[in-house]
């Protein structure tokens, strides 16, 4: 057998994630953003997982490729556009939305022959200062664009979605691009995640949501999707490996950063830093057991020491019937990621990212 660690892909969580923007989003198309291999989930999972979607969102024209190869035939939205002028030729082959955001992508496309029409969603910079043009550029970039043949859409991007007592605020960006495309034609995408589960009256023609299908928080904190009953679509799994039995005072890993307060059990598990697991996770960092004994039941256990490159350990004090070859949870249906990202001072995108090409990945 191969090391015990696993990183299991729902594809059923998938639909029912999709699903839920559907309600929350009833009368919007759906962009399901799955660039970052779908947020380290694989293109093969998302694609069976979230076949009836509108379109797929993503970066890069060899991903759309992939796609196109694979059965795709639906719409794809390059959410950067293009990073070179060479790339729009395949672009155009492979039928993909653009998203144009700066001069140079609007003369490339001045400049090129096309021979079908291509769809643009035009980006504006309503406020959040990173890609776009800003209101009073658009609209001649829109009518150049327009005038050079191209199938016209609008786009913006929300900086605050998920901290609604922070300016500016959702409303103010919603009120900057409402302004700037008033009477001009074409869909408008605005709503990533957090604007779908919190600013239902910004949602615009077309929806982008990302974290939220994966089953996490645009926010970092897993409470806050509660109420959105999303499911987590990967479940990372080990199994511990050995077990320590410690006296009071006895340290535990690299630096014997924590002392056992009383005589006790520590599990090893195999996950560590180099399988994509943060090493910046504190002591107190939950874990899920199954304390076999007791009908396959399981437990929280909290990690204890640092998290070193192949293993991590936890307190086994609430799991007395744990033993070697225990299943273990690292994040999954018992442990949001979203609460071990926090914990390690992160955002759950990050983890889920982050799974190392070691880590094997069984798509179910």
């Amino acid at each position: 057998m191969n090391r015990p660690i696993l990183a299991s892909i729902h594809t059923e969580a998938f639909q029912h994630n999709l699903n839920r923007v559907r309600e929350l989003a009833p009368e919007s198309k759906i962009w399901s953003v799955i660039k970052a291999r779908a947020y380290g989930h694989s293109f093969d999972a998302a694609l069976t997982g979230l076949a009836s979607t509108d379109g797929f969102a993503l970066l890069d024209v060899q991903d759309a490729a992939w796609l196109r190869e694979h059965g795709w035939k639906g719409r794809i939205l390059l959410l950067e556009g293009l990073f070179h002028e060479n790339e729009l030729a395949l672009v155009q082959d492979l039928a993909c939305d653009l998203v144009v955001h700066c001069d140079a992508q609007l003369e490339w496309l001045e400049r090129f022959n096309a021979h079908k029409p291509v769809n643009v969603f035009l980006k504006m910079n309503s406020g959040m200062n990173r890609l776009g043009f800003k209101p009073i550029a658009y609209r001649t970039a829109f009518h150049r664009l327009h005038a050079a043949g191209y199938h016209m859409h609008h786009m913006t991007h929300f900086a605050n979605a998920d901290q609604v007592d922070q300016q500016p605020s959702v409303g103010s960006q919603l009120e900057v691009f409402n302004e700037a495309i008033e009477g001009l034609d074409g869909s408008t995408s605005l709503a990533n995640s957090a604007a779908i589960l919190w600013h239902r009256n910004a949602l615009g023609d077309w929806v982008r949501p990302g974290i939220m299908l994966y089953g996490a928080s645009p926010t970092g904190l897993y409470a806050d999707i509660e109420h959105a009953h999303l499911r987590a679509v990967m479940q990372l799994h080990s199994e511990i490996i050995d077990i320590q039995e410690l006296q009071e005072g006895d340290r535990i890993g690299y630096g014997g950063r924590y002392a056992a307060p009383t005589s006790m059990r520590i599990g090893v598990v195999a996950c560590g830093y180099a399988d994509g697991y943060p090493r910046h996770a504190k002591d107190g960092t939950p874990v899920w057991v199954n304390n076999a004994s007791k009908n396959g039941e399981g437990v929280i256990c909290p990690i204890v020491g640092r998290v070193s490159m192949d293993m991590l350990t936890i307190d086994l004090r609430n799991a007395p019937f744990a033993h070697i070859g225990s299943v273990v949870e690292l994040w999954g249906d018992q442990v949001p990621v979203d609460t071990v990202a926090q914990m390690s001072d992160t955002v759950g995108y990050e983890l889920l990212c982050a799974v190392a090409p070691r880590v094997p990945v069984e798509i179910k």
